[in-house]
């Protein structure tokens, strides 16, 4: 149980769960978990370009020719990438920074993929027309827009922040003020 219990949101009714799993199973079904297990461990790298995960070279985005490389999506996380692909929206490429800045927990940008970030668009001679910078919309995610926006400035044209504010089917008067300051500071014109 304690071995499920390091898997993240994994509390310990589900761990205990895990773990009767596991005793009850046949032993084949449990080296089959073992083996894929082991095989993620040795199949899964981060793609050299932009640090998603990828199974060999190039991840799936950066490997489609299709894909717009004038403009670079920088997410935190892989799953977050993953999130705005579902949406089916963007047709750029990404570039995942693994972290964000955390003054308070001493997460500097040499601990994430941001320098990696920057020698990307320094290196590609101007052919990155816009940086959109979709870090999560807390006191870290800002703090990293505001160190890439920064580093970035002197080398894109155009550098954006995803939008913040209200969502879709949200009502205004259950909204908190700081989501509603950041619509009313984000608001476009119709």
């Amino acid at each position: 149980m304690n071995a499920f219990r390091r898997f993240p949101g994994v509390g310990p009714k589900q761990a205990e769960r895990f773990a009767l799993y596991v005793v009850r199973a046949s032993d084949s079904e449990v080296e089959n978990l073992v083996e894929a297990l082991r095989a993620v461990k040795s199949s899964v790298s981060y793609c050299p370009e932009c640090y998603n995960y990828a199974e060999s070279g190039l991840c799936a985005v950066c490997a489609d020719a299709e894909r717009d490389r004038s403009l670079i999506c920088v997410v935190e996380r892989p799953q977050d990438l993953a999130a705005i692909e579902k949406a089916k929206s963007f047709s750029g490429v990404y570039h995942v920074l693994h972290g964000a800045v955390s003054p308070a927990a001493g997460v500097s940008t040499e601990q994430i993929k941001f320098r990696e970030l920057v020698e990307r668009v320094t290196s590609a001679d101007g052919a990155v027309k816009e940086v959109i910078i979709a870090t999560n919309p807390d006191t870290d995610g800002e703090a990293t827009a505001m160190f890439l926006t920064r580093a970035l400035k002197p080398y894109v044209g155009k550098i954006s922040r995803i939008a913040c504010g209200v969502p879709l089917g949200g009502d205004i008067d259950y909204m908190d003020e700081v989501t509603l300051g950041h619509a009313l500071k984000g608001r476009t014109k119709i």
